[in-house]
């Protein structure tokens, strides 16, 4: 993150704070399936097809799927990461966000799930820059990479603070994944319209 704005840096903060958010409220709606963290689910779909239990193999397959979609909807709708598009991004995700919080009105979990699936796909796109994707917002093993590595850069006489953005990237996720839980067990999947509203303040500010 070091080649990023402090501006930045607050929006990748307060987006993997949402991204945790999410997922923890997918996880508990689907008993246990991510819809931010598919490296979780990648070793989830090993260990079912393991015990032959194909229907939740197929369950965590199509989170999958439809993450991968949501990624290309999310480069398909940024281009390369201008201002402009940005906001395009988030209106996007913000729009996906709030239809699965309605499915929860209509007692349509299905389209919750596909929704979710694929407003964490699309989030990942706002950092892009050439069509790659930037800083990983659904997900922070690479973070906790990072600290580790600039730990041991600070250790060796250099950038004593270095590994400080990546640490509250992580800590932001995690924080939100606390919030999200929390909230879900209160309201179901209503919350996330305090999801969603957070991402229309930002969108209208990327604007």
């Amino acid at each position: 993150m070091i080649d990023y704005s402090n501006r930045q840096k607050a929006l990748a903060y307060i987006l993997a704070g949402i991204a945790g958010y999410v997922d923890a409220m997918g996880f508990r709606h689907l008993g246990g399936v991510f819809v931010s963290f598919m490296s979780g689910n990648t070793t989830r779909l090993g260990v079912d097809i393991a015990l032959h239990d194909w229907s939740k193999a197929g369950q965590v397959a199509g989170i999958i799927a439809l993450f991968v979609v949501g990624a290309a909807l999310g480069a398909w709708v940024g281009k390369d990461g201008r201002r402009d598009r940005r906001a395009a991004i988030l209106w996007t995700e913000a729009g996906l966000l709030a239809v699965a919080a309605l499915s929860d009105n209509f007692s349509l979990a299905i389209v919750g799930n596909v929704a979710m699936a694929l407003a964490m796909g699309v989030e990942n796109a706002v950092f892009q820059r050439n069509g790659a994707p930037g800083i990983g917002l659904t997900y922070v093993t690479g973070a906790l990479v990072k600290v580790g590595h600039r730990i041991a850069v600070a250790l060796e006489g250099g950038d004593k603070w270095g590994w400080v953005a990546s640490l509250l990237l992580w800590a932001s996720l995690c924080l939100g994944a606390i919030l999200g839980a929390s909230v879900y067990g209160m309201v179901g999947l209503a919350g996330l319209w305090a999801a969603c509203a957070v991402i229309v303040v930002l969108a209208i500010l990327a604007g």
